[in-house]
């Protein structure tokens, strides 16, 4: 069974490599400006990629947490997409100092060890990296000092906690990732959640009801859709060009629902 989950890790890995391609090359033509910047968080250093809109006014700031792939190109690309339309977007590097010299996620190479490293990362140490990037990217010249979150898969469950331990949030976007475990957890939420789940994911959405249950109990405000045919991860799915029908229209609607969710803040 090991062997098999080995094998299967390094096939998703090379898979969703594979699909940088098209992602890479977006970043290449994009017009914005994008950098790397190192964030002080606690007593680290934070790798982060941020991409800036090109409007006049300040605008609102997003972090983008990544999925159990780490910091891919992807994931950099939905940065420069939110930037696009108007908005700071911020992906941090979670796995900072976790490869060799203070290295994070392209220095770790494979997908199996960039798998065990993410599940290795101590939750305070994340949230002490978030709070750290949001203090950050709302303090820039160019923001407005409001602040959304969104994440995806093991970066979705992330987005989901982060917004219970930062009362600044204003909305939580929650991609294919789980809920809090505990009603003191959800207790400590200020901000709506908005969730976008895929009809085939039973491992994910088995878990909604019960988050349902536990912020209607806590007078929160949750709302998850379930896109008919969908599999997990379909918004990096949805954008390859070789992504099927149900994932591309997934990936369309979910990201519509992000846009009109950071309009209304």
């Amino acid at each position: 069974m090991k062997s098999l989950l080995t094998i299967l890790a390094v096939v998703l890995f090379t898979l969703t490599t594979h699909a940088q391609d098209w992602a890479k090359a977006r970043l290449e033509k994009s017009p914005r400006h994008l950098e790397y910047v190192k964030v002080k968080a606690g007593a680290r250093e934070v790798n982060c990629f941020i991409a800036y809109p090109e409007v006049k006014e300040k605008a609102t700031t997003v972090v983008v947490i990544h999925e159990i792939f780490g910091l891919s190109d992807w994931v950099r690309g939905v940065c420069d997409q939110l930037a696009e339309q108007g908005y700071i977007a911020i992906a941090p590097d979670l796995l900072t100092g976790t490869a060799p010299n203070g290295g994070g996620t392209a220095e770790l190479g494979s997908g199996d060890a960039v798998r065990k490293a993410i599940q290795s990362l101590p939750p305070d140490q994340i949230t002490t990296d978030l709070n750290g990037v949001a203090t950050y990217v709302t303090g820039l010249p160019a923001s407005n000092g409001k602040l959304a979150v969104m994440g995806f898969c093991w970066g979705g469950g992330q987005s989901f906690r982060f917004a219970t331990n930062n009362k600044d949030v204003k909305v939580a976007m929650v991609f294919y990732g789980t809920g809090p475990e505990k009603a003191e957890d959800v207790a400590k939420l200020n901000a709506p959640v908005l969730g976008f789940y895929a009809e085939n994911d039973a491992r994910i959405g088995a878990t909604v009801p019960k988050t349902q249950e536990m912020m209607k109990a806590g007078g929160k405000s949750y709302d998850p859709v379930t896109y008919p045919g969908a599999g997990h991860g379909f918004m990096r799915a949805g954008e390859d060009p070789a992504g099927n029908e149900a994932n591309k229209k997934a990936r369309d609607e979910g990201w519509k629902r992000v846009l009109e969710a950071l309009k209304k803040l």
